[in-house]
């Protein structure tokens, strides 16, 4: 897509609106890194119907709801990509 673009330096940002969304970048080569991730955010911010979470109060959109607006507000919504001899620099 940016070598499309015609660009061969530049900064492509990415922003995601939605407010129980974030954007990571990490990296792709082991599955486990992603794994990990995902299972230390699940025990740092459990489901809403888990016990440790009983003192919140939104949870008529499902359990995940909550949880996703506490790491969306850990986590960055926006990223800063440089490009570079037209790809992105990564």
């Amino acid at each position: 897509w940016v070598h499309g673009c015609g660009r061969d330096i530049g900064l492509l940002t990415l922003f995601v609106k939605h407010t129980s969304a974030s954007l990571a970048i990490q990296e792709n080569a082991d599955p486990e890194v992603r794994t990990d991730l995902a299972a230390f955010f699940h025990r740092l911010v459990p489901p809403s119907d888990h016990p440790a979470m009983s003192y919140l109060t939104h949870t008529y959109e499902g359990p995940d709801d909550m949880p996703a607006h506490i790491k969306a507000a850990l986590l960055p919504v926006s990223l800063s990509i440089p490009i570079s001899d037209g790809r992105l620099a990564l």
